[in-house]
Order: structure tokens, then C-alpha cells, then sequence
């Protein structure tokens, strides 16, 4: 693939997934020159640790951090890429807040691609860092 995928486009792509639109995923930044998308997701209920708490559950944090890493890269690609492995590291807390994720790319390789994800609170508190590896 030549052309980078457009704002547009991924978010058409993000809403193609019951699971990502779940997560309310929305890009909020996309360049192409430094290879980073950046995406915001809502605080819901579902997400929460334990009932009436507000505080995000890491599972679905965990999630974000993979969908994020996922979707750096396939602006460049064209298409969604299976994840080989991830890992997250947790910081801090994250209550009554949405989360800002910015995905790097790290490696574009012909067949392995390799992103970094920082996971911030709405006023820029880090909550958690990722790094995911991806077949393309």
C-alpha cells in the first residue's frame, strides 16, 4: 500500500468491529509523518472494576492498548493485522475519566510490525504503556 489511510477511513474500519465499537474508539489525531494515530474512549459502566467505583478495569484498557497498536499500523497497511503478542505495564488508576491512546509505530516490517502505545487520563496523567507485535 503507497497512500496512508485517511482519518475517515480507519474510523470506517473501527466501526466494521461490534467489539471496537464496544470500546468506543474514535481518532482523534492521525499522522502520518510521525506514524502515530491517537484515540480517545469513553468511561461506560461496563468498563468499570468493580460497580459505581469509575475506576477502569484493566481488561479493557488492555484492549484499547491492542486496538491502538493494531491500527498505527494499519494506516500504513490497509488492513486489520492479527497480534502475535502484547504486553502493558500499569501506572496508575484510571477513574471517572475517558482514556487518550497514541500509537507509535515502532517496526513496519515485510511480514512483522511493531507498535508502542502510551495510555493517558483526560488531563495527561500516564495510566499504562503497551507494546504490540503484529503479523502482516
Amino acid at each position: 500500500m503507497n497512500t496512508p489511510l485517511d482519518q475517515g477511513h480507519i474510523e470506517a474500519m473501527l466501526k466494521q468491529s461490534p467489539f471496537i465499537s464496544f470500546l468506543g474508539l474514535t481518532v482523534i489525531a492521525l499522522d502520518a509523518d510521525k506514524q502515530e494515530v491517537v484515540m480517545r474512549s469513553p468511561m461506560r459502566p461496563e468498563f468499570e472494576r468493580e460497580p459505581g467505583t469509575k475506576q477502569w478495569h484493566g481488561g479493557p484498557i488492555a484492549s484499547i492498548i491492542d486496538t491502538v497498536g493494531d491500527y498505527a499500523l494499519v494506516m500504513f497497511v490497509g488492513r486489520g493485522l492479527p497480534t502475535i503478542n502484547f504486553r502493558v505495564d500499569f501506572f496508575r488508576a484510571a477513574i471517572d475519566t475517558g482514556l487518550i491512546s497514541t500509537g507509535r509505530v515502532r517496526r513496519l516490517g515485510r511480514t512483522v510490525g511493531v507498535a508502542d502505545i502510551d495510555v493517558h487520563d483526560e488531563k495527561g496523567a500516564l495510566i499504562a504503556i503497551g507494546r504490540a507485535t503484529y503479523a502482516i
